[in-house]
């Protein structure tokens, strides 16, 4: 964040910490904790809301310039992931929610399913097992419910 367009510096927390609005040039905003770097510039690091000139919004902790901790990501085509980032990818335990509402709940590897999770298509049907990028082997179909009467 070095290349500051207009930036508001909006308080002076005393952990380290400022709370800023920057602006970017090429359109994108972001708002929340920044701390100095080591070329004496601010990065984002704590918590803050970064929303690109494309309308994909990230709201969650920052480490070093970089989306890591929990946070979640809404993209425009209505697509939004949500759990634990690190270095700007999918890593950790999270909840993927697909455009069309089928949705993958388990662990990520550097933005790929990687182990145990589930995966709910979009008319319900829900699958079980073991997840390695685009491959999901031994996947297992669990009986869909049937809805009780009212």
């Amino acid at each position: 964040m070095t290349d500051t367009h207009d930036e508001e510096n909006l308080e002076n927390e005393g952990d380290g910490l400022t709370t800023v609005a920057y602006f970017f040039p090429n359109g994108d905003r972001y708002e929340g904790d920044c701390s100095g770097s080591d070329s004496d510039g601010l990065v984002r690091s704590g918590i803050g809301k970064h929303t690109s000139a494309n309308g994909l919004t990230y709201v969650g902790e920052w480490c070093k310039d970089k989306m890591h901790g929990r946070g979640s990501l809404q993209y425009p085509s209505g697509a939004r992931y949500e759990g634990e980032v690190k270095g700007n990818m999918y890593h950790g335990a999270g909840t993927y929610t697909f455009s069309d509402g089928s949705v993958y709940k388990g662990h990520f590897h550097e933005n790929r399913f990687m182990g145990v999770g589930t995966f709910i298509d979009a008319q319900g049907q829900v699958w079980t097992g073991e997840f390695h990028g685009k491959e999901a082997l031994g996947l297992k179909m669990q009986p869909i419910q049937a809805k009780e009467a009212a």
